[in-house]
């Protein structure tokens, strides 16, 4: 039986890279590459999958129907975390996140999920302009061989 720890490594040996995917409104599967991290919600301390995204598509698909799967890889192993997708963001504001904890809850996915950068006021400047969302998908079902 796979957990959540055992994803996270996986997502580790792969440089936190995972294919996100989400359901159309036909129905059918989008799905795209993107860097996550396993972590501890920073509002709700509960375990979570997050990234950050500007997708309009991956995000109108989220808004609409926010369950969603992330699955990861390592060689031929491989992990899947199901679960309902919550997004905090400049078009989608939660109560309590004003712009300056926006700005350092972006951060936070982005050093978990083992980003770096040597000019944080370049990078906030960008995920502003570039009206980026925060996504933590809390898992229902994590599975893999």
């Amino acid at each position: 039986m796979t957990s959540f720890e055992d994803a996270a490594a996986l997502s580790r040996a792969e440089s936190g890279l995972a294919v996100i995917s989400t359901l159309r409104d036909d129905g059918g599967i989008q799905a795209s590459v993107v860097n996550i991290a396993f972590m501890r919600h920073p509002l709700t301390d509960i375990e979570v999958v997050a990234f950050v995204t500007y997708g309009a598509v991956k995000l109108a698909h989220l808004r609409a129907r926010p369950q969603a799967s992330a699955t990861v890889r390592s060689g031929w192993r491989w992990a899947t975390v199901e679960g309902v997708a919550e997004i905090i963001g400049p078009d989608d504001p939660r109560p309590g996140v004003d712009a300056v904890r926006l700005r350092l809850l972006l951060r936070e996915v982005f050093l978990a999920a083992g980003g770096t950068h040597d000019d944080w006021h370049t990078y906030d400047r960008v995920m502003a302009e570039q009206r980026r969302t925060a996504v933590f998908l809390t898992p229902t079902r994590i599975y893999g061989p």
